[in-house]
Protein backbone atom coordinates (compact mmCIF):
# COMPACT_ATOMS: atom_id res chain seq x y z
CA UNK A 1 0.00 0.00 0.00
CA UNK A 2 1.79 3.34 -0.87
CA UNK A 3 1.22 6.08 1.38
CA UNK A 4 -0.09 9.36 0.63
CA UNK A 5 2.25 11.41 -1.27
CA UNK A 6 4.29 14.12 0.79
CA UNK A 7 4.31 18.03 0.04
CA UNK A 8 8.36 19.09 0.20
CA UNK A 9 9.07 22.84 -0.30
CA UNK A 10 12.35 23.85 -1.16
CA UNK A 11 13.95 27.47 -0.19
CA UNK A 12 16.53 28.70 -1.99
CA UNK A 13 19.12 30.73 -0.16
CA UNK A 14 20.56 32.16 -3.73
CA UNK A 15 18.26 35.40 -5.32
CA UNK A 16 20.55 34.89 -8.32
CA UNK A 17 18.73 32.94 -11.14
CA UNK A 18 22.00 31.81 -12.24
CA UNK A 19 23.39 30.39 -9.22
CA UNK A 20 24.57 26.67 -8.66
CA UNK A 21 22.04 26.62 -5.60
CA UNK A 22 19.22 28.10 -7.72
CA UNK A 23 19.97 24.97 -10.28
CA UNK A 24 20.78 22.59 -7.87
CA UNK A 25 16.49 23.52 -6.65
CA UNK A 26 15.19 23.15 -10.06
CA UNK A 27 16.88 19.55 -10.24
CA UNK A 28 15.26 18.28 -7.25
CA UNK A 29 11.82 17.51 -8.39
CA UNK A 30 13.37 15.12 -11.14
CA UNK A 31 15.15 13.14 -8.31
CA UNK A 32 12.50 12.93 -5.71
CA UNK A 33 11.20 9.81 -5.03
CA UNK A 34 7.27 8.96 -5.80
CA UNK A 35 6.36 9.17 -2.48
CA UNK A 36 7.55 12.83 -2.60
CA UNK A 37 6.19 16.06 -4.32
CA UNK A 38 8.17 19.38 -4.66
CA UNK A 39 7.72 22.97 -4.95
CA UNK A 40 9.22 25.59 -4.64
CA UNK A 41 9.05 28.28 -1.89
CA UNK A 42 8.14 32.05 -2.80
CA UNK A 43 11.24 34.23 -2.99
CA UNK A 44 12.09 36.53 0.39
CA UNK A 45 13.68 38.60 -1.88
CA UNK A 46 11.12 41.85 -1.18
CA UNK A 47 11.57 41.17 2.86
CA UNK A 48 12.83 44.37 4.17
CA UNK A 49 15.39 43.93 7.05
CA UNK A 50 13.80 42.90 10.16
CA UNK A 51 13.46 45.63 12.48
CA UNK A 52 11.27 45.15 15.70
CA UNK A 53 9.93 48.69 14.95
CA UNK A 54 8.47 47.31 11.43
CA UNK A 55 7.04 44.65 13.18
CA UNK A 56 5.73 47.07 15.85
CA UNK A 57 3.82 49.33 13.81
CA UNK A 58 2.64 47.76 10.59
CA UNK A 59 2.96 43.74 11.40
CA UNK A 60 4.43 41.34 9.63
CA UNK A 61 4.79 42.34 5.66
CA UNK A 62 2.03 40.47 3.63
CA UNK A 63 5.71 38.60 1.52
CA UNK A 64 6.74 37.36 4.53
CA UNK A 65 3.21 36.44 5.95
CA UNK A 66 2.72 34.44 2.49
CA UNK A 67 6.19 32.67 2.87
CA UNK A 68 5.76 31.42 6.47
CA UNK A 69 2.10 30.09 5.48
CA UNK A 70 4.08 27.96 2.81
CA UNK A 71 6.36 26.45 5.35
CA UNK A 72 3.17 25.45 7.66
CA UNK A 73 1.52 23.82 4.49
CA UNK A 74 4.59 21.88 3.42
CA UNK A 75 4.90 18.34 5.05
CA UNK A 76 8.91 18.86 5.17
CA UNK A 77 11.10 21.61 3.38
CA UNK A 78 14.42 21.03 1.80
CA UNK A 79 16.51 24.29 2.40
CA UNK A 80 19.13 25.02 -1.11
CA UNK A 81 21.72 27.50 -0.16
CA UNK A 82 25.38 29.27 -0.98
CA UNK A 83 27.70 29.97 1.48
CA UNK A 84 28.48 33.58 1.62
CA UNK A 85 31.71 34.76 3.80
CA UNK A 86 31.63 31.20 5.48
CA UNK A 87 27.82 31.48 7.06
CA UNK A 88 24.26 32.41 5.85
CA UNK A 89 23.39 34.22 2.70
CA UNK A 90 21.76 37.81 4.59
CA UNK A 91 18.63 37.26 2.48
CA UNK A 92 17.94 33.63 3.93
CA UNK A 93 18.92 34.65 7.65
CA UNK A 94 16.97 37.68 7.27
CA UNK A 95 13.84 35.88 6.15
CA UNK A 96 14.10 33.34 9.19
CA UNK A 97 14.54 36.15 11.19
CA UNK A 98 11.01 37.52 10.41
CA UNK A 99 9.42 34.30 10.50
CA UNK A 100 11.06 33.79 14.05
CA UNK A 101 9.21 36.28 15.33
CA UNK A 102 5.51 34.76 14.68
CA UNK A 103 3.38 33.25 17.53
CA UNK A 104 2.69 30.28 15.42
CA UNK A 105 6.01 29.30 14.63
CA UNK A 106 6.24 27.96 10.98
CA UNK A 107 9.49 25.60 11.40
CA UNK A 108 8.23 23.99 14.83
CA UNK A 109 8.71 20.37 14.26
CA UNK A 110 9.13 20.88 10.23
CA UNK A 111 11.55 18.13 8.82
CA UNK A 112 14.03 19.88 7.28
CA UNK A 113 16.98 18.59 4.88
CA UNK A 114 20.25 20.69 3.77
CA UNK A 115 22.19 21.01 0.59
CA UNK A 116 24.76 23.37 -1.14
CA UNK A 117 26.88 23.82 -4.16
CA UNK A 118 29.72 26.35 -3.99
CA UNK A 119 32.93 26.67 -5.84
CA UNK A 120 35.51 25.56 -3.20
CA UNK A 121 36.26 22.17 -1.57
CA UNK A 122 33.70 22.57 1.27
CA UNK A 123 31.09 23.12 -0.99
CA UNK A 124 29.13 24.70 1.48
CA UNK A 125 29.48 22.93 4.84
CA UNK A 126 30.25 25.90 6.97
CA UNK A 127 26.74 27.44 5.83
CA UNK A 128 25.17 23.92 6.76
CA UNK A 129 26.28 24.35 10.05
CA UNK A 130 25.21 27.80 10.93
CA UNK A 131 22.13 27.03 9.33
CA UNK A 132 21.88 23.83 11.71
CA UNK A 133 22.55 26.25 14.46
CA UNK A 134 19.23 28.66 13.30
CA UNK A 135 16.91 26.42 12.75
CA UNK A 136 17.38 24.45 15.87
CA UNK A 137 16.25 28.15 17.74
CA UNK A 138 13.27 27.74 15.76
CA UNK A 139 12.50 24.10 16.69
CA UNK A 140 12.79 22.48 13.27
CA UNK A 141 13.68 18.67 13.20
CA UNK A 142 17.19 18.95 11.27
CA UNK A 143 17.80 15.68 8.52
CA UNK A 144 21.34 14.15 9.34
CA UNK A 145 22.26 11.83 6.34
CA UNK A 146 23.26 11.74 3.80
CA UNK A 147 24.45 15.13 3.33
CA UNK A 148 24.66 16.78 0.29
CA UNK A 149 27.14 19.02 -0.49
CA UNK A 150 28.31 19.84 -3.68
CA UNK A 151 31.88 20.56 -3.94
CA UNK A 152 33.38 22.18 -7.00
CA UNK A 153 30.43 23.23 -8.60
CA UNK A 154 31.53 24.72 -11.65
CA UNK A 155 32.81 20.99 -12.27
CA UNK A 156 29.37 19.71 -11.79
CA UNK A 157 27.19 22.07 -13.72
CA UNK A 158 26.88 22.24 -17.48
CA UNK A 159 28.22 25.87 -18.03
CA UNK A 160 25.68 26.77 -20.58
CA UNK A 161 22.12 24.98 -19.11
CA UNK A 162 23.57 24.98 -15.54
CA UNK A 163 22.30 21.27 -15.78
CA UNK A 164 23.73 19.07 -12.89
CA UNK A 165 25.78 16.51 -15.02
CA UNK A 166 27.84 15.00 -12.21
CA UNK A 167 26.79 11.06 -11.64
CA UNK A 168 28.34 11.25 -7.95
CA UNK A 169 26.30 14.26 -6.60
CA UNK A 170 22.93 12.65 -8.34
CA UNK A 171 23.14 10.15 -6.53
CA UNK A 172 23.92 10.93 -3.34
CA UNK A 173 21.12 13.70 -3.93
CA UNK A 174 18.94 10.48 -4.80
CA UNK A 175 19.97 9.17 -1.55
CA UNK A 176 19.43 11.96 0.66
CA UNK A 177 15.56 12.46 -0.56
CA UNK A 178 15.04 8.97 -0.19
CA UNK A 179 16.20 9.28 3.15
CA UNK A 180 14.08 12.36 3.51
CA UNK A 181 11.02 10.82 2.81
CA UNK A 182 11.27 8.06 5.20
CA UNK A 183 12.42 10.90 8.38
CA UNK A 184 9.58 13.30 7.24
CA UNK A 185 7.33 9.85 7.39
CA UNK A 186 8.69 8.48 10.37
CA UNK A 187 8.95 11.95 12.95
CA UNK A 188 5.43 13.43 11.46
CA UNK A 189 3.63 10.44 10.98
CA UNK A 190 2.66 10.73 7.11
CA UNK A 191 3.69 7.23 6.67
Amino acid sequence: MVSQQLDVLVICGSLRKGSYNAALARTLPSLAPAGMKLRAAASFERFPIYNFDIQNATGFPAEVVAWADGIRSADGLIIVSPEYNWSIPGGLKNAIDWVSRMKDQPFKDKPVALQSAAGGILGGSRMQYHLRQSLTSVDAILFGRPEVIVTFAAQKFDERTLELKDQTAIDMIKLQLAGFEKFIRRVSAKG
